[in-house]
């Protein structure tokens, strides 16, 4: 087994270190006469550049596609690149045509390392700091926010911080920030105003709902959309009768997960662009095989629409007998 490249490993540490994501894929089997050997490693930014060996530059776009793919929602995969025109029947497995010309099958997992998820938290109420907590306790990044407030109070909190956190430069966070206000009565239409210009995926104020109306109104007096306003959550969290701050942390952060997985289903609407664009792909009207459709080598014009294949004889089999293939779908999809 090949041993992981050390520079690799310190690439990986950086990202890690500096909170970008990036996904690492891994050789873990191969036949003949792939060049590629288990424990080939490659590490794939979130942007697609391509870090790495994983036995040819032809298996890159695929995993690099993958990768991305993969960045955007969160879950690993296995993918097996391989010249047979029978696609692969293991579950699980996502089978790719190998375009090398050594041909030979090589089976590679990629796995997303993500950032830890972000939480905000305005406010210095007893929720506020029982959601710290239990977010810190789950994984979180916690910021708390408050003019006011010190490290005593938020021992649990990364950051503490009087004002506002400011948004991640250059790129929007994956599933994006989420925020609670638990204020309680302190400065509540500020840090809603600030919670709000911060565009969080989940914004939840711990309210009753006649004080939120109140709250509401001035913020709108303020200028802030009504559609902005209309994606508060307040109550914030699931109702489950919570009475203590504890549990009304539980029932936040319950909703807050519910939301992320909301998301994360689907997660076209916050893919990174040149993801979107790399997602292109076809299928093939012979062999099924999904093909990428940027650079794909093997493509043909029947009918006024164009077919991608994932090889050579592909092609030539459609062009024998094009209308045989007719009802299969042809066209490049996101």
């Amino acid at each position: 087994m090949s041993p992981v490249r050390p520079e690799l490993l310190r690439l990986a540490a950086d990202l890690a270190g500096k909170g970008e994501p990036f996904a690492l894929a891994v050789v873990v089997r191969r036949e003949a006469a792939s060049s590629a050997q288990a424990g080939d490693a490659a590490l794939v930014t979130e942007d697609g550049t391509f870090h790495g060996w994983l036995g040819g530059s032809c298996t890159q776009p695929t995993v690099a596609r993958e990768a991305q793919q993969a960045l955007a929602d969160g879950r690993p995969r296995l993918l097996s690149l391989t010249p047979e025109t029978v696609p692969d029947a293991r579950p699980g497995v996502e089978v790719h045509p190998m375009t090398c010309a050594s041909g030979g099958t090589v089976d590679i997992f990629v796995e997303p390392v993500l950032p830890a998820p972000r939480l905000a938290v305005f406010g210095a109420s007893p929720a506020a700091r029982a959601v710290c907590r239990l977010a810190k306790a789950m994984g979180f990044a916690v910021d708390a926010v408050d003019p006011g407030a010190d490290r005593a109070a938020f021992p649990d909190a990364d950051r503490v911080l009087a004002e506002p956190p400011a948004p991640a430069p250059g790129r929007a966070p994956r599933l994006g920030l989420s925020v609670v206000v638990a204020t309680m009565g302190q400065r509540d239409e500020e840090a809603l105003f600030s919670a709000i210009s911060l565009a969080p995926s989940y914004l939840g104020v711990v309210a009753s709902r006649r004080r939120f109306a109140a709250v509401r109104q001035a913020v709108a007096a303020r200028g802030v959309a009504a559609a902005a306003l209309d994606r508060v959550r307040s109550p914030a969290g699931l109702d489950i009768g919570a009475r203590t701050p504890e549990e009304i942390a539980v029932s936040i952060l319950a909703e807050v997960v519910q939301s992320r997985a909301r998301r994360a289903a689907a997660p076209g609407e916050e893919a990174p662009a040149g993801a979107a664009r790399a997602a292109e792909s076809a299928v093939d009207p012979v062999c099924r095989m999904t093909v990428a459709v940027p650079g794909a080598r093997h493509r043909a014009e029947h009918a006024g629409r164009t077919y991608y294949f994932c090889r050579a004889g592909c092609r030539e089999r459609f062009l024998a007998d094009p209308s045989r293939y007719a009802g299969i779908p042809a066209e490049a999809t996101p």
